[in-house]
């Protein structure tokens, strides 16, 4: 069995996943990683491979009391990949793009595949019908803008997300949600037709943390997949076992 460690900004996921499937997922912080990881190893003995993916900070120490357990591959652009990258600064490349493009090319075989991540950032990530990886977009994500609007300005307030009931604000608030939440749908939207304009037949995945939120939202047809960075990572993790 398979456990994957995947360390976002905010916080860290632990999954397990028995072959191909996914048995256990939970967010957890950083710090609860050891308590997590013994949890993890009494409720699944059989765990004997991990894939660690980090965009945050992940202790060493934590690293090593892993290796210390288990056969452990730690995800970078030198890790076997399933595609072709042709990103032209592929050691630039976030390890969390990596895991998306590779859950694609798993379970889309020759077929253009827009992935959409919808979280801190909203990055926006091609794949081709010939398996090759090309790139995309990384703009700001719907908590970002709204602390931002905060941050940078003297008079906007720090609110919480919310989808606006109408699309003309009558109030400072109903004004930012409109701004951000249509915006961020307006810009998904536009992003998915510029790509069906010059890809035919593509297939369009929405992941992460705001799936949920947006999904009712978007009118364009998607996959909407929570799990699907977790999948990706786990294929990796697959078909670099003969390098351990």
């Amino acid at each position: 069995m398979n456990v994957i460690v995947d360390v976002g900004n905010s916080f860290l996921k632990l999954a397990v996943f028995d072959k191909e499937k996914l048995v256990e997922k939970k967010a957890v912080s950083v710090e609860d990683f050891p308590s997590q990881l013994k949890s993890l190893q009494k409720a699944f003995p059989n765990l004997n491979h991990a894939i660690v993916s980090s965009v945050g900070n992940f202790a060493e120490e934590h690293l090593s009391l892993l290796k210390n357990q288990m056969e452990v591959h730690t995800l970078s652009h030198a890790s076997k990949l399933p595609f072709i990258n042709k990103y032209e600064t592929p050691t630039t490349l976030g390890v969390d793009r990596i895991a998306l493009v590779s859950a694609a090319a798993f379970q889309f075989p020759k077929k253009n595949v827009l992935i959409i991540d919808a979280g801190s950032c909203i990055t926006y990530d091609f794949l081709n019908a010939k398996n090759e990886y090309l790139g995309g977009a990384i703009s700001p994500g719907i908590s970002m803008r709204y602390k931002a609007m905060n941050t940078f300005t003297a008079n906007l307030p720090l609110i919480e997300k919310k989808n606006p009931e109408k699309l003309i604000g009558n109030s400072t608030q109903s004004s930012m949600n409109v701004g951000v939440v249509i915006g961020v749908v307006n810009e998904i939207e536009g992003f998915i037709s510029a790509y069906k304009t010059e890809f035919s037949d593509l297939t369009t995945i929405l992941t992460g943390g705001d799936t949920h939120f947006l999904l009712d939202s978007i009118k364009n047809d998607i996959f909407a997949n929570s799990n699907f960075l977790l999948e990706g990572l786990n294929h990796i993790l697959e078909i670099n076992k003969d390098s351990f």
